[in-house]
C-alpha cells in the first residue's frame, strides 16, 4: 500500500481507535493522572504545580527518519511494553544554527551564539509534547501548534512554545510536534522517487505534520482531549504549513476530518501568479525545488572530487542508477548537506524551504484550490503583527532601501539580548543597530519603519489579502487580527515594535527567557501585556471550542474579515478595538 493510501486508511480507522481509547479510560487504566496509555504504550509525564498543569514531553510519533528512512514518509514507531518516561523534550530536528534555533543543547542558552551556521539538532527528532490542565476534566479541545523558523530552523523546546500557560488559561490540550526542516523536510529530486505519490511529493515536513495529527486523533481521549475538536495553529513558516494542510488534496480527501479549525499567523500560501506584481510569494513552484535538489547533488559530487563541474556532474548522475544516487545522498551527514546549502546554494537563491506544490500533498495552486472549493472547509482565525517587516532588515533593499538595515551580526545580537536588563537605563542606542541610511527611523519613505512597512505590504499583507479574500468568498467563518503592541523599552520599541513573532509570547503566556524576552518585557510594561495576553488566550480558547473567537474577555464584538481586531495594550491595561 503506498503512503497516500496508507494515510487514507489510517484516517479511516481513527474513529474506531479513538473509541477504544475511551475504554482504556482517560488516565490509561491507572489512578495516576501522569500515566496515560497511548496506542504505542504507556507514557509517564510530570506535574508542574506552579502552572497547574500536567505535561508529557518527547513522545515519539514516528520512527527516526534516519538511514534508509531519510526522505521517506514517516513510519509508525515501534511500540513499547513498559511505562516510558515522558519528561524531557525530544531532539530538535537537524538544522543549521540560527538565532531562532536550539544551539548545541536543545535549549535556549549561550551555545546558540557559537553554533550559528553549523549543524545542530538530530535527524532522530520526530517527537511531540502534550500539556493539559492538572484536572480530571475530559472532552477538552486540542490545539496543535507548528513552530516557525522559515521551515529551516526552530524546535519545540524553545521556551516561547512551552504549552503550560496556554493549556491552563484555555482549559485545553496543547500539542507541539517537531518536524523535519530544510532540505531534509522539503526536497525534490527524481532519483528519490519510488512511485509512492505522497513520499514522491518531497513534502516530508507536511507528512510529519499529518503523522502527528494521526497520533493526536488516535490518542486525544487518553489525555482528556476531544478528537472531534482539533485546532491546528502555526506561526510564520508554521502558518504557511497550516495553509498547505487546509488546501492539501490529501487532507480534502481524508475522512474523518483531520482538524476542525485553523489558526495561521503571519503566513500565506500564494504563488507569484496569485499576487499583484512586485509581491513576494510565500511558496515557490515545484521547479524551484527541482533546481535546488539538482544543485545540491551536483555540488556534493564536485566537493567529493567525483566530478569537476556542473556538466560532468550531470553526466555522472546520468551514468548511475537512481538507487546509487539515493544511497550517495543518504550517506551525507546533515553537516555536509547544510554546508553545501549555505556556501554554494544560498548565493544562487536556492537555500529556502517550504511546501512544494506537487498536486498530491500540496495543491498545485492553493489559491485556485480555495476558489474551486477544494479545501478543508473549517473556521479560520488569521493574524499578523503590525510591523512584520522589522524582523527582516536584510530584505529592505527589495523595497528601495540601501543595504542591510541592521548593523550588528547575529552573534552580536544574540549575546546582547541574552544578557540585557530591560529594567535598567537603555544600554544601547538605535544608531548602533540601524544603518544611517534608514535614520531617523520615523522618516517618511526612507526611514526604517517606512521601509519595513513597505516590505510588510509586498510580502505579508499581499499574501494575506490573497488567501483571506479567496477563503471568505467560499465561507463566512474567517476572522483576522492585527497585533500592535510596541511598548518595549527604548530603543527596542523603534528597532522592533510590533515585529514578526511579537504576538507569540502573548498567545502562549510566556514572557520568560527567550530570544527577545530580555529586550521586550520590563516591569513597567508587565500589567498591560499580561492583561492583553490573558485576553488573547481566552479568545483562542473560545475559537478552539466553538469555532468563533468572540468572548467577553475582548470587551468588543469581533466581526468577520475584512474587519480587523486590533490587539494592543498600554503599560498598564489592554486596549482592544475593531477597524
Amino acid at each position: 500500500m503506498n503512503t497516500l493510501n496508507a494515510i487514507r486508511a489510517r484516517l479511516a480507522t481513527w474513529a474506531a481507535v479513538a473509541g477504544l481509547s475511551l475504554m482504556l479510560v482517560a488516565c490509561g487504566g491507572s489512578d495516576d493522572p501522569l500515566r496515560r496509555k497511548t496506542h504505542l504504550g504507556e507514557v509517564i509525564g510530570a506535574e508542574d504545580v506552579r502552572s497547574g498543569t500536567y505535561a508529557w514531553k518527547g513522545i515519539p510519533f514516528a520512527k527516526p527518519p534516519v538511514g534508509a528512512l531519510r526522505w521517506r514518509a514517516p513510519q509508525e514507531p515501534e511500540a513499547w511494553t513498559s511505562g516510558r518516561a515522558a519528561t524531557s523534550f525530544g531532539n530538535a530536528c537537524a538544522q543549521y544554527g540560527r538565532i531562532y534555533g536550539p544551539g548545541a543543547n536543545n535549549r535556549y542558552d549561550l551555545s546558540i551564539a557559537s553554533t550559528l551556521g553549523q549543524a545542530v539538532g538530530s535527524e532522530d527528532c520526530l517527537y511531540l509534547n502534550i500539556w493539559r490542565p492538572a484536572t480530571s476534566e475530559t472532552n477538552l479541545p486540542v490545539i496543535v501548534f507548528f513552530h516557525g523558523g522559515s521551515n529551516v530552523s526552530g524546535y519545540t523546546a524553545d521556551p516561547v512554545y512551552d504549552g503550560a500557560a496556554l493549556a491552563k488559561a484555555a482549559n485545553a490540550i496543547v500539542v507541539t510536534p517537531n518536524f523535519r526542516l530544510g532540505v531534509l523536510g522539503f526536497f525534490n529530486l527524481p532519483q528519490l522517487k519510488t512511485g509512492d505519490a505522497a513520499a514522491d511529493s518531497g513534502n516530508f515536513t507536511l507528512l510529519d505534520h499529518i503523522k502527528a495529527l494521526q497520533f493526536v486523533r488516535t490518542n486525544a481521549e487518553a489525555f482528556g482531549g476531544n478528537p472531534q475538536s482539533v485546532t491546528i495553529m502555526g506561526q510564520s513558516a508554521g502558518a504557511i504549513n497550516v495553509w498547505a494542510l487546509q488546501t492539501s488534496p490529501a487532507m480534502v480527501a481524508s475522512s474523518p476530518r483531520p482538524f476542525h479549525r485553523t489558526v495561521p499567523l503571519s503566513g500565506g500560501i500564494s504563488l507569484a501568479s496569485s499576487l499583484p506584481p512586485g509581491s513576494l510569494p510565500m511558496i515557490a513552484p515545484a521547479s524551484t525545488y527541482l533546481l535546488q535538489g539538482n544543485a545540491l547533488l551536483q555540488n556534493l559530487l564536485i566537493a567529493d572530487g567525483l566530478t569537476s563541474d556542473a556538466a560532468t556532474a550531470q553526466a555522472y548522475v546520468a551514468s548511475r542508477s537512481a538507487d546509487e544516487i539515493a544511497q550517495y545522498l543518504r550517506s551525507k551527514t546533515p553537516a555536509q548537506l547544510f554546508a553545501t546549502l549555505l556556501i554554494k546554494l544560498a548565493p544562487l537563491g536556492l537555500a529556502g524551504s517550504g511546501p512544494i506544490p506537487d498536486g498530491t500533498v500540496v495543491a498545485t495552486d492553493p489559491i485556485a484550490a480555495i476558489q474551486a472549493g477544494q479545501f478543508v472547509d473549517v473556521p479560520t482565525l488569521a493574524g499578523n503583527t503590525r510591523d512584520e517587516g522589522k524582523l527582516f532588515p536584510s530584505f529592505l533593499p527589495l523595497v528601495g532601501g540601501t543595504g542591510n538595515a541592521r548593523l550588528v551580526s547575529d552573534a552580536e545580537l544574540f549575546i546582547n539580548h541574552y544578557g540585557y536588563n530591560p529594567n535598567a537605563a537603555p544600554q544601547t542606542r538605535v544608531e548602533q543597530w540601524i544603518a544611517p541610511s534608514y535614520l531617523p527611523v520615523d522618516a517618511p519613505v526612507s526611514g526604517f519603519t517606512a521601509r519595513a512597512e513597505a516590505l510588510n505590504r509586498v510580502f505579508f499583507l499581499n499574501n494575506r489579502d490573497s488567501v483571506l479574500n479567496a477563503l471568505k468568498a467560499r465561507q463566512a467563518k474567517v476572522w483576522y487580527y492585527r497585533f500592535d503592541w510596541d511598548r518595549q523599552p527604548a530603543p527596542w520599541n523603534d528597532i522592533y515594535g510590533a515585529v514578526h513573532t511579537a504576538d507569540l509570547p502573548f498567545i502562549f503566556g510566556n514572557f520568560g527567557p527567550s530570544l527577545f524576552g530580555n529586550v521586550w518585557f520590563s516591569t513597567a510594561n508587565q500589567p498591560g501585556r499580561q492583561e492583553l495576553s490573558a485576553a488573547m488566550m481566552q479568545t483562542l480558547a473560545a475559537f478552539a471550542r466553538h469555532g468563533d473567537p468572540n468572548t467577553a474577555a475582548l470587551g468588543v464584538n469581533w466581526p468577520n474579515w475584512p474587519a480587523t481586531l486590533v490587539f494592543n495594550a498600554s503599560p498598564t491595561a489592554k486596549s482592544i478595538s475593531v477597524q
